[in-house]
């Protein structure tokens, strides 16, 4: 068995067949003294068929199906609660094998169906405008408790078959989580289980340069949305704190560094805050940072909320914005909000009361 299965499985604990990637797997199965190929059938059913246990996977021998029952598990995220917003968006919210709880939303009609995936439970940016910052960073999430969002959203909403996007928004900075995310996206992309294109994927982060610059060397590549939030040092500093370690420079620098498909771009989201960074000069000192970078900007109106010491912008204020970005030839949007009644938008998500790390474990990790 190969040492990076070593590392997955562990001798003293049922291995996790939803945790494992397929070569993985295969290895798995082998060592168990049976032959690679039926490692292929239980992805299949993982992945195509949403199977929980092994005792429902037909197409095994008996003999592999009991040896499995007893040192192998399907681990997946449990659904606690399930809340649907008037306008058709729904959030779940999902128990981990540790008690911990994290928050996955399904947003219908983008026009493509979307899933929103945490990759952490809470987040140690500690962006201003956003909840989630507020639990502080409980833990990473294994590759398995990603995928498995996507899996058991899929299987809930009967969209196994169904093509849909997923979006790594929810809770958590995917590359403050480099090594697993990684893993669940091939996880996930695997032709044999979902085979889900990384052309439907899109990573959000905040910017930790030195991670955009390995994952600019990815063979599997997502859709890449970087958070801006801000058009000077200091503006940023106040409402993104990663400001401190990466300056708007060294992001800026490191998207004109990342590769890009022909027809590709980044996104660079900036959420709108009344009278902090939704001014004119802010629109037209946006487009001359954007400058050169093949990119589109996407405009995030704040979704008010309490325990959130900002205000949404009024639409006038918006609408220049987005007009003066027009005016400059840089593609814009303004996204629309989405199960704000049920705190299922942008920047809404957290689970309280699950306790937290310290101030300084929290720093040492983000940085």
């Amino acid at each position: 068995m190969r040492r990076d299965t070593l590392d997955a499985v562990s001798p003293n604990v049922p291995a996790d067949l939803a945790s494992l990637e397929l070569a993985q797997l295969e290895d798995f199965v082998e060592s168990l003294g049976h032959r690679r190929f039926h490692a292929r059938q239980i992805y299949r059913w993982i992945w195509q068929k949403g199977a929980a246990d092994t005792a429902g996977m037909t197409d095994l021998p008996r003999d592999l199906r009991d040896t499995l029952a007893a040192q192998a598990a399907v681990r997946s995220p449990r659904v606690v609660r399930r809340d649907r917003s008037e306008d058709g968006t729904e959030k779940f919210v999902l128990r981990l094998q540790d008690g911990r709880q994290i928050e996955s939303v399904f947003i219908p009609d983008t026009p493509s169906q979307t899933f929103c995936i945490s990759t952490q439970v809470g987040c140690a940016m500690g962006c201003a405008f956003c909840l989630t910052g507020q639990m502080g960073l409980l833990r990473n999430l294994t590759a398995g408790e990603i995928a498995g969002q996507v899996r058991v959203l899929a299987r809930e909403l009967d969209m196994l078959q169904v093509p849909f996007n997923i979006v790594l928004m929810g809770m958590g900075e995917p590359l403050h989580n480099y090594d697993e995310t990684m893993k669940a996206l091939r996880m996930l992309a695997d032709p044999i289980g979902l085979g889900l294109s990384p052309r439907r994927v899109t990573l959000s982060t905040v910017g930790l340069v030195p991670m955009l610059d390995r994952l600019s060397a990815e063979p599997l590549m997502p859709n890449l949305a970087v958070s801006l939030h801000a058009t000077t040092e200091a503006q940023r500093a106040a409402i993104v704190p990663t400001t401190r370690k990466y300056s708007l420079h060294d992001i800026l620098d490191a998207c004109r560094r990342f590769p890009l498909a022909k027809r590709s771009r980044i996104t660079f989201e900036y959420v709108l805050l009344q009278g902090v960074n939704d001014r004119a000069e802010d629109a037209r000192r946006l487009a001359r940072l954007l400058s050169g970078i093949k990119g589109k900007v996407n405009l995030i109106p704040l979704n008010a909320t309490p325990g959130i010491p900002f205000d949404r912008p009024s639409d006038e204020r918006i609408d220049q914005f987005a007009r003066i970005l027009a005016e400059k030839s840089i593609a814009v949007s303004v996204r629309k909000s989405r199960g704000r009644d049920i705190r299922a938008a942008c920047g809404q998500l957290i689970v309280e009361g699950q306790g937290r790390r310290s101030p300084a474990q929290q720093l040492a990790e983000a940085l």
